[in-house]
């Protein structure tokens, strides 16, 4: 038990110091442009001492998302500044970059007026002229990984082109305000893993922070094939990609937002569950129902031809009929039928059916002279 004891907290211990390592102020790389400078004890000078002195003082605000800007003094001795925060790094660790990127700034570059300096979690940049909101390429540093990939090395390159370019996409699709940063890993094989990350600052336009990122992706097959990391740094942007996890993948979860909501569709409606004693009864129902109607449609039907057969012998009747027993009123009605029997044998009849019957042939006789 307490050898178990033991090994967790050695495992904790080791967890610690491997966040304390990745949250350490690395310099990397400054510039620092000697084509402006200024004197000591000048008014540049001074307004420059506040200028850091505020951006330290704002580093751990929590509203800032990692990133504030200032501008100090005035024209011909105004000054510039922001800093900007590696994503994932926390409010104390962005704080301590700051803070050390402004101590050792009039230290790299002792009476420049411009002046940008990169590290592993911070970026501190001034200058005697305003540029917020301004895509700046120019300085611009390529680091890059002395390991080579071995093993697949242009399916490597192809994965890096591919996996640098979504991230991108995840980084520009970011809300007005919002951190445009974003990190993605990938699998390339059992052995190994890829890990980008992109950032922008965040003052910058969607449109100019996708075009700054995508300059910096397009140096990468000219600086780094078949490399297994590089580093591009701008003054408004940078990227990076390593076979190694170099950014706090906790800290990136917590931070994400949550992804947008499906969508809802309307669900398709379900057969309606019933009891199996329910469902016996509606089926005799039905049965009873529908038989009895059957029936009565069947019986229609015969009755309807039985009908219709008898009312045409009837027709067939009346016409082979030699006239005796027709009654007085199909006399008025049948003058063709008459005239074709003109001669027809006359037995007995009375003798108003005589004249009726002498009258309607003379009667169809003229009506045909007159036809």
């Amino acid at each position: 038990m307490k050898s178990l004891i033991f090994f967790v907290a050695l495992l904790s211990l080791l967890s610690l110091a491997t966040i304390t390592k990745s949250q350490d102020a690395t310099f990397l790389y400054d510039s620092c442009t000697n084509e402006t400078t200024y004197t000591s004890n000048s008014t540049y000078q001074a307004n420059l001492n506040l200028l850091l002195s505020s951006l330290v003082s704002n580093a751990t605000r929590n509203n800032l998302n990692g990133f504030y800007n200032s501008s100090l003094g005035l024209d011909p001795d105004d000054v510039h500044g922001l800093f900007l925060c590696r994503g994932d790094v926390s409010k104390n660790a962005c704080q301590n970059c700051v803070a050390l990127a402004a101590k050792e700034a009039t230290q790299r570059c002792p009476v420049e007026k411009v002046v940008v300096l990169w590290y592993d979690l911070c970026l501190l940049r001034y200058s005697n002229r305003a540029f917020f909101s301004t895509m700046d390429q120019d300085p611009g540093v390529t680091l890059v990984n002395t390991q080579n990939i071995a093993y697949e090395p242009e399916r490597f390159n192809r994965l890096v082109a591919t996996t640098m370019n979504d991230t991108v996409t995840q980084a520009t699709s970011a809300t007005s305000g919002a951190k445009k940063f974003a990190v993605k890993q990938v699998y390339f094989n059992e052995f190994l893993n890829l890990y980008s990350l992109v950032q922008c600052t965040p003052d910058l336009s969607t449109s100019d922070c996708n075009r700054c990122l995508r300059i910096a992706i397009s140096s990468l097959p000219s600086c780094c094939s078949q490399r297994a990391g590089a580093r591009v740094l701008y003054p408004s942007c940078n990227i990076r990609y390593e076979t190694y996890e170099f950014y706090n993948t906790t800290a990136v979860a917590l931070e994400s937002p949550p992804p947008p909501p499906p969508v809802i569709r309307a669900p398709l409606p379900s057969p309606v569950s019933k009891p199996k004693g329910k469902d016996r009864v509606s089926t005799v129902l039905i049965v009873a129902i529908s038989i009895p109607i059957g029936v009565s449609i069947v019986l229609f039907c015969m009755g309807f031809c039985f009908l219709r057969r008898r009312g045409r012998k009837n027709r067939e009747s009346v016409e082979e009929n030699d006239g005796e027993n027709l009654p007085d009123a199909q006399f008025s009605s049948l003058s063709q039928y008459v005239l074709k029997n003109e001669n027809w044998p006359a037995p007995a009849l009375s003798v108003e059916k005589e004249e009726a019957r002498t009258t309607y042939i003379t009667f169809s006789k003229r009506e045909l002279k007159h036809k």
